[in-house]
């Protein structure tokens, strides 16, 4: 259970970091600080989880691709843009602020990812 919950704080501190680096790269996406970018990354695993779940419901799947990437890349703006409207301190630039932002988190994330596993930390 406790090494669980470190798993969880250790991805939600990343998805942080994730963020508030592409906040600070003025990216179509703001935060007001390291903390606000902390919560987000929760706000925004939750509301994909809720998304994904529906989609699940309803028997949507968006396979691979360039479709599915095109169609998964609309889906993560969206849920951008709905964290920027359910979070105080989170800002999005719209519908294409949204998408940069979204490519933007992506390719940082792949960035930090590979760090951490040349360092072999993941």
């Amino acid at each position: 259970m406790v090494s669980a919950l470190i798993g969880i704080i250790l991805v939600g501190l990343i998805g942080g970091l994730v963020i508030w680096i592409v906040s600070k790269l003025n990216l179509g996406l703001t935060v007001d600080g390291f903390g606000t970018a902390f919560i987000a990354s929760f706000v925004i695993a939750i509301i994909s989880g809720v998304l994904a779940w529906l989609f699940g419901i309803f028997g949507l799947t968006f396979g691979g691709g360039l479709l599915g990437g095109i169609v998964n890349l609309v889906v993560a703006a969206v849920v951008l843009i709905l964290a920027g409207g359910l979070m105080p301190g989170v800002q999005v630039a719209g519908f294409t602020g949204a998408i940069v932002a979204a490519i933007s988190i992506g390719v940082v994330a792949w960035i930090i990812d590979l760090i951490l596993q040349t360092l072999n930390l993941a």
